[in-house]
C-alpha cells in the first residue's frame, strides 16, 4: 500500500498547489508563536525551501514580453496605492474593514520597522518569493483546474470566462482590507496569462508589483500594506 504522503506527492496538482497551502499556513501559525522578529526570516526559509522541493519542475521563469510585464507589474502598482492617495483612510470603511476582510492596520511584529533583517526578509518574502508562488497557485493552476480537473490537459492561459472571474474574485480575497485592489490586480494578471501563455511574465509583472510596493513602504514607513 502507497503511503498517504507520496500519494500526495504524485498527484498532479502538487508542485502548483503545496508552497501556496504552505504559505497560509505560515501565515496563521507563525505570528502565534514566540519568535518575535525571527518569524519573517524563518518564513522566507521554508517558503524558499518549499518552491526548491515541492515546485522545481513546474517553475517556468521564462519570460516571452519582459518591456510590458514590467510595465504592467508597474500599473498594477499604481492601481494598489492609488485608492489611498486619493481617499486616505478609504480601507477604514466598513466595506474594507471587518469580521471577513479583517482590519486595515498591518500586523507587522512590534520593532519590526526599526529591524533591517526583519525588513530585508519581508521584502525577500514579497518580491522573490510570493510572485511566484501565487502565480503557481492561482494562475498556474487554478484557473485551468477550474476549467477541468484534468488541468495538465489545457495549455497555460486557457480561457474561460467562469474560471478567469471566479480566480480574480479568489485572489481579492486573499487580500483582505485590500480586495478591491486585489480584484483589478487579479484581473490584470490573469488578463497577461490569457496574452502571453507564459507563467514566467506573470510572475515578472507580480514581482515588479511587489517590489514597487516594498520600496514604497520601506521609503515611506507605509507598514499597513504589509498585513
Amino acid at each position: 500500500m502507497i503511503p498517504a504522503w507520496r500519494r500526495l506527492r504524485a498527484h498532479a496538482a502538487f508542485p502548483w498547489v503545496a508552497p501556496f497551502v504552505l504559505f497560509l499556513l505560515l501565515l496563521a501559525i507563525v505570528p502565534r508563536m514566540p519568535l518575535g522578529l525571527w518569524d519573517q526570516p524563518l518564513q522566507a526559509l521554508i517558503l524558499a525551501a518549499s518552491l526548491w522541493i515541492f515546485s522545481r519542475p513546474v517553475i517556468d521563469l521564462g519570460v516571452s514580453r519582459p518591456a510590458m510585464s514590467t510595465l504592467l507589474g508597474a500599473a498594477v502598482f499604481a492601481l494598489w496605492v492609488a485608492p489611498d492617495l486619493l481617499w486616505p483612510g478609504y480601507r477604514a470603511h466598513w466595506l474594507f474593514s471587518n469580521v471577513l476582510t479583517g482590519p486595515s492596520a498591518g500586523t507587522l511584529p512590534a520593532g519590526f520597522a526599526s529591524s533591517p533583517m526583519a525588513i530585508a526578509s519581508r521584502a525577500v518574502r514579497a518580491v522573490l518569493l510570493a510572485p511566484v508562488i501565487e502565480e503557481l497557485f492561482w494562475r498556474g493552476w487554478l484557473m485551468r483546474w477550474i476549467v477541468r480537473s484534468d488541468f495538465e490537459r489545457l495549455p497555460l492561459g486557457a480561457y474561460s470566462p467562469r474560471a478567469f472571474w471566479l480566480t480574480a474574485v479568489l485572489f481579492a480575497s486573499e487580500h483582505g482590507s485590500f480586495w478591491a485592489v486585489g480584484l483589478l490586480a487579479g484581473i490584470a494578471y490573469n488578463w497577461w496569462i490569457v496574452r502571453t501563455r507564459r507563467l514566467g511574465d506573470c510572475i515578472l509583472a507580480h514581482a515588479v508589483t511587489n517590489g514597487l510596493l516594498a520600496a514604497y513602504v520601506v521609503a515611506g514607513s507605509r507598514w499597513e500594506y504589509w498585513l
